[in-house]
């Protein structure tokens, strides 16, 4: 295959910290690569070295045919939205047909939709490419090797996400088992030389028939006894001393977090939804149906962009007109709003400030989010964008809430960073309802899927994968007005529960008899 750009021996660093150092790197006709590591790993600045922006004196970069850099940062003087200004950018790229395209974040703010637009045109793309993305189905379906940075270092792996993510676990369980063995081995030399130790201890006896004679004859005897079992175990300790010491893996550690009213809410209708319009001033989005939601529900809502979700979650938290909320709710809201941390107090004391939960809890709720140690002391400023959205999200996380509301939480987090947050969520007893367009996170995360489409709102209980092979049915009034009638027993059921009284009694016995009907028909 024809060599479209190779790099030898380039060394980067910014100030003193090194981001890579790459002895030999080929890119051929045809490779279709996912760049991967950690935010501040180097993978922009590897791009924009390949391409040409940033030049070194001394590199040794071959270029062969045209290369387009299809950049993170995209202007922001102009009123097109962010998904316009995306695929502006996108069509650029590929009007100028290059040999090899360098995409960085090419899926920003751009809707499912468009994303699948954006899949197909790639897929047909007959030149090389480059692509940074923390979409992971984005990288599955377009890949066939996996560029990872990590320490410095530049890894390749064959295969799409997926595929690397599987050798990414195979490799945790066998530093894992070499871990274990390293321990096993080091406490049977441990033994070894304690044993060694003792017998030495002990070579030395009383002559059994008290004479002088035999204490001479025993004592050499003994003393050169003594000295090889000395020798044997100064042995033993300096292969000891000389065995390679593996770490054990970092593992997750679980969480136990205490919710208000958590008991009280589990699988119960804490938010209800009347039937109606929602409008932004004179301009209807879309109707709704009656539903509600159940406490420990984990809800994805999803869309294309400008269709209302973000006007929906906005609606809920203000308990809009035709929306019920209990009065158990808790409600935490995160935005990726970095206004709510303080720049000069550190992690920890900007994640405490309004926690509920223990220091223990928070502290181990910041490692799972890759804060160790005393990482957790460094000062805000001091942290990256990527970073700074973990700590708000932490700092909401183990709040007075019970309630999760997310709008679009994997922006401007690494792929390693959004593992960490789902493997939390999945974990979180609470209530959760999350707007975001990342697919792999709806498939593991949501129980339950709303997609606003066509000016409607459709509520699928089940989770994303059935969603998507579900074939909806025809439209079933009788089914509407079931809806209605349970939710409404639900919410007289409520009532009676505070305040009994002969109406509510009777308004609850002619809706179960409704119900009956209902059913029979």
């Amino acid at each position: 295959m024809t060599v479209i750009c190779s790099i030898k021996n380039i060394h980067y660093a910014v100030r003193e910290r090194v981001l890579f150092d790459i002895e030999d790197l080929e890119i051929r006709k045809g490779d279709r690569i996912g760049l991967v590591g950690k935010n501040g790993s180097g993978k922009s600045t590897l791009l924009h070295l390949i391409s040409g922006k940033i030049q070194q004196e001394e590199e040794e970069i071959f270029r062969n045919g045209r290369i387009t850099l299809l950049p993170q940062l995209k202007r922001t003087d102009t009123v097109q939205s962010g998904g316009e200004v995306t695929q502006d950018y996108i069509n650029q790229a590929f009007a100028e047909n290059p040999d090899l395209l360098l995409a960085d974040e090419p899926t920003t703010n751009l809707d499912v939709e468009r994303v699948k637009t954006l899949e197909q045109h790639l897929s047909r793309f007959q030149g090389s490419m480059i692509l940074v993305s923390h979409d992971r189905t984005f990288l599955d379906l377009l890949c066939t090797k996996i560029w990872e940075i990590e320490d410095g270092r530049l890894k390749e792996y064959k295969g799409n996400y997926q595929d690397y993510a599987d050798h990414k676990q195979l490799e945790f369980r066998q530093q894992e088992a070499a871990h274990e063995q390293y321990l096993r081995k080091k406490k049977q030399l441990e033994a070894a030389i304690e044993e060694k130790e003792k017998r030495a201890k002990r070579a030395t006896v009383k002559p059994t028939d008290g004479t002088a004679s035999s204490a001479k004859n025993a004592k050499p005897y003994f003393a050169k006894k003594q000295k090889k079992l000395r020798q044997t175990a100064k042995a033993l300790e300096t292969r000891l001393d000389q065995m390679e010491k593996i770490e054990r893996p970092k593992e997750a550690a679980p969480i136990k977090m205490t919710l208000p009213n958590e008991s009280d809410m589990k699988g119960r209708p804490i938010i209800r939804f009347e039937e109606q319009i929602l409008r932004v001033g004179d301009k209807e989005l879309f109707a709704l149906k009656p539903f509600y939601l159940k406490g420990g529900q984990k809800t994805a809502l999803i869309g294309g962009n400008g269709t209302g979700k973000t006007t929906l979650i906005k609606a809920i938290l203000a308990a809009h007109e035709g929306i019920k909320v209990s009065p158990s709710v808790r409600f935490g809201y995160f935005s990726q709003n970095l206004d709510i941390l303080k720049q000069d107090k550190t992690i920890l004391e900007n994640v405490m400030k309004d926690a509920i939960q223990t220091e223990d809890i928070v502290r181990t709720i910041l490692a799972r989010l890759h804060f160790y140690r005393d990482d957790v002391f460094k000062p805000v400023h001091v942290l990256s964008g990527g970073e700074r959205v973990k700590v708000a999200f932490a700092k909401i996380f183990v709040s007075n809430l019970n309630v999760l509301i997310m709008d679009e939480p994997t922006n401007f987090l690494d792929i390693q960073a959004v593992e960490a947050l789902e493997g939390l969520l999945k974990e979180y007893r609470g209530t959760v309802l999350f707007i975001t367009h990342d697919r792999k996170m709806v498939t593991k995360i949501a129980d339950r899927v709303l997609e606003i489409k066509n000016g409607k709102l459709t509520v699928f209980d089940g989770d994303f994968k059935s969603y998507r092979e579900h074939k909806p049915k025809e439209h079933d009034e009788t089914a509407d007005e079931l809806l209605k009638v349970e939710t409404k027993i639900t919410e007289v059921l409520s009532r009676l529960s505070i305040t009994p009284s002969e109406e509510l009694d009777l308004e609850f016995k002619q809706l179960l008899k409704r119900k009956q009907i209902l059913l029979s028909d």
